[in-house]
């Protein structure tokens, strides 16, 4: 599953809002706002919201997401956004809705003055069912389901394709040598446009100067004009940077052209190239998908092993050549090396009920159907499966030997511990994971330490130390003490020496032992506490 709280805005969200999240985009000049859309079609935003490209009615910025009443119900099918931002939004049926930045018309509703909300577009699509949309800086372009492209909006270099400069208030079919042709793909650079026809022929126009057109020279193209360096090439995909451009074909095969400055081109060095080069020639597993973002100057590319690569701008690094990565999908490289951090797609969460082995973990914990043995604690038992504690725990490792008596048990009673502290730690052995007030996190250190299970322990000492108070600085300590906890010891006892009038006035002060308050006044007062 893709990780969306790799994204910082995310990190805003609870378990349960990120659990409800269906399809995802973060945008922004500084990848500061999101949209998302919940598996029950409900669609919400947050962030910065500059030129009003959250489409709340407002240009107020928000930390808790808000609900776009407008767009409810609505199942949205590809989403695209400029740098003003502007927002472009294609639902199933067809519909094409725009909001934010318009300085330049680049909403397409004839207007110049931002849209507040989200307008639903339809000069010149009527009868039109639009199923990609695709933004540049500042212009706009839609792909019909009869393969039809209409770009509009700001138009310097041509690249609305209408022949012309002069910007274009609402959608216009682009014709020239794509009239007669079915498109397939539509993508922008900053100021360019590209079209992928369904024979495998890629056409670009707009802006040139670094060669982003891939037609051999730099010179702007104010109507769609064929690469015919790709010819006899089946091209599957096209992806476009702020000035470059990538090509898949349907054999695997890579090819880059266009801006150089970061290596985005990946290949080798930083000089721009007028023509496609091929790259990854060398790569043993084909390559399947290839990621760019018209707002970054990074690349991506994924083979049919799994394996992900970047190169280009990373993390301000010019990496000129294809770098292995740890990561498993193209989104992760923007999510962690892209300037700004923006989302180069709509990024999807649906996963035909696919779960991973971690998400596999988690849901069988604890249960009776698929469990090989319980523990009785406290009266209520707990059902677990020997392989899986056998694997994370050497306590177990040992116990489910044949020379153990519990390896011949199918219920193996536990009364060293309560029953929320052991559930506790078996649910941690299958999720890595603790949730336990800073009381019962005491019973689990104990328990921690006990089993030799050092991870546990950390996290045990973190939970207290967040959940340390004047009312049981003294009992945490104690216990820090007990467990051999050194870190948790020393947080505990600088906690009671800053707030040591109001420590010494608690009940679990007056209850130690004796030995353990005067080791407790005889450091204390090493460090000065009770000077005047």
């Amino acid at each position: 599953m893709v990780d969306v709280s790799k994204w910082p805005l995310f990190s805003l969200l609870s378990s349960e809002e990120l659990a409800a999240i269906r399809q995802a985009c973060v945008f922004g000049t500084s990848a500061n706002e999101a949209i998302y859309i919940t598996h029950g079609n409900e669609v919400f935003v947050l962030g910065l919201n500059c030129s009003s490209c959250l489409g709340t009615g407002d240009s107020l910025s928000t930390i808790v997401p808000k609900k776009l009443d407008f767009l409810r119900g609505k199942k949205v099918v590809s989403l695209s956004y400029g740098s003003g931002p502007h927002v472009l939004l294609a639902t199933d049926d067809g519909q094409l809705f725009a909001w934010g930045h318009n300085g330049y018309s680049q909403l397409g509703n004839g207007m110049t003055n931002q849209g507040l909300s989200p307008l639903l577009i339809t000069s010149n699509l009527q009868n039109k069912k639009v199923k990609e949309v695709a933004c540049g800086s500042h212009h706009s372009m839609a792909l019909t389901h009869d393969g039809e492209v209409y770009a509009w909006g700001y138009n310097n270099c041509g690249q609305i394709g209408s022949g012309s400069t002069a910007n274009q208030p609402h959608p216009r079919k682009v014709t020239g040598s794509l009239q007669g042709k079915t498109a397939v793909g539509i993508t922008c650079g900053q100021t360019s446009s590209m079209a992928l026809a369904d024979n495998g022929e890629v056409y670009g126009w707009g802006y040139n100067g670094n060669g982003q057109l891939g037609i051999g020279n730099n010179g702007n193209q104010l109507t769609p004009c064929r690469l015919t360096a790709l010819q006899g090439m089946c091209v599957h995909q096209i992806a476009s940077g702020y000035a470059h451009c990538l090509a898949l074909t349907d054999e695997g095969l890579l090819y880059a052209w266009g801006a150089n400055t970061y290596g985005q081109l990946g290949n080798g060095n930083k000089s721009n190239h007028l023509n496609p080069v091929q790259i990854m020639a060398d790569k043993e597993s084909r390559i399947v998908e290839v990621a760019a973002c018209h707002s970054t100057h990074t690349s991506a590319a994924k083979t049919q092993s799994g394996q992900v690569y970047m190169w280009g701008q990373c993390r301000g690094q010019a990496v000129v050549l294809p770098h292995l990565t740890h990561f498993t999908s193209t989104d992760d490289v923007f999510a962690c090396f892209a300037t700004p951090s923006v989302m180069w797609r709509l990024m999807s969460m649906e996963h035909d009920d696919f779960m991973t082995v971690a998400e596999s973990l988690r849901k069988e914990f604890d249960s009776p159907e698929t469990a090989d043995l319980k523990f009785s604690v406290d009266g209520k038992c707990i059902h677990v499966h020997k392989a899986v504690l056998k694997i994370r725990c050497e306590h177990f490792r040992s116990m489910f030997r044949s020379q153990w008596t519990e390896d011949q048990q199918d219920v193996i009673e536990i009364g060293q511990f309560s029953y929320p502290v052991y559930r506790s730690f078996l649910q941690f052995l299958y999720t890595d994971t603790v949730d336990l007030p800073p009381e019962d996190a005491i019973g689990l250190l104990d328990l921690a330490t006990s089993y030799c299970e050092n991870r546990l322990k950390r996290l045990c000492q973190q939970i207290i130390m967040r959940g340390i108070t004047v009312e049981n600085a003294f009992t945490l300590l104690s216990a820090a003490i007990r467990y051999d906890a050194e870190d948790l010891e020393e947080f505990c006892f600088r906690f009671c020496v800053n707030h040591l009038t109001q420590v010494t006035q608690t009940g679990a002060f007056w209850q130690v032992d004796g030995a353990m308050l005067k080791e407790f006044i005889s450091r204390a007062s090493r460090c000065g506490a009770f000077k005047n």
